[in-house]
């Protein structure tokens, strides 16, 4: 039995990049049967918008996205792609795996810990922005929710019961934004109460910033609102050599769109040089959610043993490989 999911190839690298994660899923054996779609600037030239209504429509219909990196042009009142699309499909949790792998630019080995942000509201809804006449002060409002906050902090547990993870820690800024953050404590407190299997932290966003840096290994999972966990998220991403190895999942209850979450890098573009493992660990997450642990853990454990080898590693990792030259190296490993 065969899936379809929708495919967007994006911008800059990101061709190069899903055609080389596709040749390694069709070597895997998913069974996966792909609709492409367009978004970013290559839809913006041919359809005269960033998300044409054909793409929104095929998301809705096969219910699960791959998505390559987007590019939203500066200026002209466009809005960030990535955030309308989790707003149109209310994308709640954006899921962002943190894992050290091997012959890394990295400063720590065996980081295993995954940021989970709430995704559609907190400071990012920027309500009532503005700025006065005169230019010296500007306003923005964030919106925090008891219904954002207990679902997002449900998923949390929910996946740490689901991937036999033991902790959560939630990241918050009670002490200073008491109504807003306030809110969003309150509420992981209510639902931790009903998770008495999994060990639950709570912790101050600056603190623990710098107790990731110092100690990450007593993290699992992290569970914040959308600034923090945007931030945060990142700070993992370093903790493990960079957004080359970063895979993103936002996930709601009726689609899931799954991501590189590095940019689309249009210094490289076109030359077939740009790493494809963020992508490929996406398509992981992917296969987890569509129900195919076991591939998935053939996928991550390919791309490993390739990393190991030293195997047509691309530039940012050490080596001289090209991106196809690489996925075929982690295809023979499968």
């Amino acid at each position: 039995m065969t899936q379809k999911i929708t495919v967007i190839r994006g911008d800059g690298i990101g061709p190069e990049i899903m055609d080389a994660t596709l040749y390694v899923l069709d070597q895997l054996g998913a069974g996966l049967e792909y609709e492409f779609a367009e978004a970013g600037v290559a839809a913006l030239e041919k359809h005269g918008d960033l998300m044409p209504k054909e793409t929104l429509d095929s998301i809705a219909r096969n219910t699960v996205a791959l998505k390559s990196p987007l590019s939203t042009p500066i200026g002209g009142g466009f809005t960030s792609i990535n955030v309308s699309l989790r707003r149109h499909f209310d994308l709640y949790a954006n899921v962002r795996p943190a894992i050290s792998f091997p012959n890394t630019k990295s400063r720590y080995e065996d980081i295993n810990l995954i940021t989970v942000r709430e995704n559609t509201e907190g400071a990012y809804l920027a309500e009532g922005q503005e700025v006065s006449a005169d230019g010296e002060t500007a306003i923005s409002g964030t919106r925090i929710t008891r219904k954002g906050s207990e679902r997002i902090v449900r998923y949390a547990f929910e996946l740490a019961r689901s991937t036999g993870r033991k902790k959560v820690t939630a990241v918050h800024k009670a002490n200073i934004i008491k109504s807003t953050s306030g809110l969003f404590l309150a509420v992981a407190r209510e639902v931790a109460a009903k998770y008495p299997d999994i060990e639950f932290q709570e912790m101050i966003v600056d603190n623990a910033c710098m107790q990731l840096v110092m100690r990450p290994e007593q993290f699992d999972i992290l569970v914040t609102t959308n600034l923090f966990g945007d931030i945060i998220s990142d700070l993992c991403a370093g903790l493990v050599g960079g957004l080359g190895l970063a895979p993103g999942a936002n996930i709601g209850e009726h689609a899931a769109i799954f991501e590189a979450v590095h940019g689309t890098a249009p210094d490289i573009a076109g030359k077939g040089i740009a790493n494809p493992c963020a992508l490929l660990l996406a398509a992981a997450q992917m296969l987890d959610h569509i129900g195919q642990p076991q591939n998935a853990e053939r996928l991550r454990k390919a791309i490993v043993a390739t990393l190991e080898a030293k195997d047509s590693l691309t530039g940012d990792l050490g080596g001289s490989g090209t991106t196809m030259g690489f996925a075929q190296a982690i295809a023979t490993r499968l």
